[in-house]
């Protein structure tokens, strides 16, 4: 029969093997991160490509480069101010209007983050500026209807959304996606741009800017390949 000591040896041959491994599992090098979803990883990299190769950081900042200071912060020197109106071509002309590119980040109080995904959706779509964009799906592009906006507030001027709008609804949501998940926030207050007393409302009529949803393919100028 085995003594008390002999089964107490037996037991810490491996007990103490045990013992460190557990030790290397809750105190040894930090495990790796949780893999990202697939699907959403897709939806990342779609709109990452959608706002480089449109040229967000030329105006938001970093030019072209994720990895630059300042990637799609915002205005953060006096140069990257726009000013709109006879006053581009002549120092003093009126009117003129100071418009800022804004923080497109994360950040909470003065990026994108307060806003949701669907309003970021929203501003591209139908050019409303984020905070006077409804958390809604919008369904009409008549002030007062289908939940668009009774006095809308569109986006400065040169925002060029009037084309954005065209893009697929896959493709603006991924871009909202990487505005709010993809970039990381970076705390830039931007002053507000300027516009008149009906902000750009009178500019970005269908007589204007064009009709959306466009003509049915092939339009007036456009057939069918033969």
């Amino acid at each position: 029969m085995s003594t008390p000591a002999s089964v107490t040896h037996r037991h810490l041959i491996w007990i103490f093997p045990l013992i460190a491994i557990l030790a290397f599992t809750a105190f040894g090098p930090s495990r790796s991160p949780r893999a990202i979803d697939p699907g959403l990883r897709a939806q990342l990299l779609l709109g990452r490509g959608l706002v480089l190769n449109h040229d967000c950081g030329f105006c938001h900042g970093g030019i072209n480069d994720p990895g630059s200071k300042g990637w799609l912060a915002g205005m953060t020197r006096p140069d990257q101010e726009f000013l709109i109106g006879p006053c581009a071509l002549d120092p003093g002309a009126k009117p003129c209007f100071h418009t800022r590119p804004r923080n497109l980040t994360p950040d909470n109080a003065t990026g994108l983050g307060r806003f949701s995904e669907r309003q970021i959706f929203n501003a591209l779509r139908y050019g409303l500026r984020p905070e006077d964009t409804p958390d809604v799906a919008i369904t009409s592009m008549t002030p007062g209807k289908g939940n668009f906006p009774l006095h809308p507030h569109y986006l400065a001027p040169p925002m060029p959304w009037p084309g954005w709008r065209f893009m697929s609804d896959a493709e603006l949501r991924a871009i909202a996606v990487y505005l709010k998940r993809g970039v990381k926030p970076v705390v830039n207050k931007v002053a507000d741009s300027e516009g008149p007393p009906d902000f750009w409302a009178s500019e970005y009529t269908a007589d204007k800017i064009g009709p959306y949803p466009p003509a049915p393919f092939p339009a007036a100028n456009e057939q069918e390949p033969r």
